[in-house]
Formats: structure tokens, C-alpha cells, sequence
């Protein structure tokens, strides 16, 4: 409801949107929906995680009690948005951050879809684990979404299990694995 009033006030160099379409049993409100956020960090997850809450007891045990606590809202994506956040604070890069909790998720949830876009409104980093992503990268400006979203040239699929980093020295990618 404020997209207007924030797409009115908003400039940066990098955004994130997210369009949420709950999975079953999960909490259909406001705070389940991404992106979720922490000072200069936006997070979203486009998938699921097999097995939930079940599959993922071992990588939340290693998180603080608070950030348990006071996740966003008891869904897979909150969970996945406090083990990123963890890391972070610790001193991760963006990008290990993302790649250090795909791979330790996809080895407690097997057959998990774990595509976690991160930004700091500089740059974006999104995994591609088990679905979809597509990168169009022209002139300066770079588009990363599940599906290409509209007809221009240039747009290529991520192929899977990988990372992938757009910013102001362009577009990386690398494996995950």
C-alpha cells in the first residue's frame, strides 16, 4: 500500500522489489512480505525451503537467540533473511554472506528453491539454486528477475547453482558449488 509514497522519495543505484506469493502454511501479512530490511540492507527470497521448519533447526541454532526471537515473521524467508544478516554482521561480504547460507540450507533442506537477493542500494547479489533468474545487462544498468520482464533484447538465464553480482564494475557470476 505505500508503494507510491516510496517510489515518489526513492533514488539509488540499486532497488529491490518483491512480489510475494505465499506458500502453503505460511503466514499470509504485511511482515512476511519482502523485502526485508536493516539499515542499508534489502532482502527477498523467491522459493522455499523443503522441509519447513523441520529441515533448518541446525542452521537456526547457530543464530543468536534474539535474532530468533524477533524474526520479521515465522516464515522460511525471515529465516533465511536472519542467517544473511548474521553473517553480515560478522564481516562477510555480500557476497559470501549469500553463498555461505544457500549452501548450508540446501544441505539441511534438499530440494530446497533458495534464489535470496541482497542489496545495499549500490549493489545487488541473488543466488539461483533449484529456479529461475535471468540477467539483462545494458549501458550502465542491470536487471536481474525470475523471468525476463519485458521484451528488450539482451536478456540470458543464470544457469543454475549459481551467484550472481551487479554493480557499478558491471555483472559477475560464479558458482555456488
Amino acid at each position: 500500500p505505500t508503494l507510491p509514497e516510496l517510489a515518489a522519495v526513492t533514488c539509488s543505484g540499486a532497488v529491490l522489489a518483491a512480489v510475494r506469493s505465499a506458500t502453503v502454511g505460511m503466514p499470509v501479512q504485511e511482515s512476511a512480505a519482502a523485502p526485508f530490511a536493516e539499515g542499508r540492507w534489502l532482502f527477498s527470497h523467491n522459493g522455499v525451503v523443503r522441509g519447513w521448519p523441520d529441515s533448518v533447526v541446525g542452521p537456526a541454532g547457530d543464530l543468536p537467540v534474539r535474532d530468533l526471537l524477533t524474526l520479521d515473521a515465522p516464515t522460511d524467508s525471515a529465516l533465511l533473511w536472519a542467517l544473511v544478516r548474521h553473517r553480515l554482521r560478522a564481516g562477510a561480504s555480500p557476497t559470501e554472506a549469500v553463498t555461505m547460507t544457500v549452501r548450508e540450507v540446501a544441505a539441511a533442506a534438499p530440494g530446497s528453491r533458495l534464489n535470496l537477493l541482497l542489496t545495499d542500494g549500490v549493489s545487488v547479489v541473488a543466488s539461483v539454486w533449484g529456479h529461475a533468474l535471468s540477467v539483462r545487462a545494458d549501458e550502465g544498468t542491470a536487471l536481474l528477475a525470475s523471468e525476463p520482464v519485458d521484451d528488450a533484447p539482451g536478456w540470458r538465464e543464470v544457469p543454475d547453482r549459481r551467484w550472481v553480482r551487479a554493480g557499478p564494475d558491471g555483472v559477475h557470476v560464479g558458482e555456488l558449488d
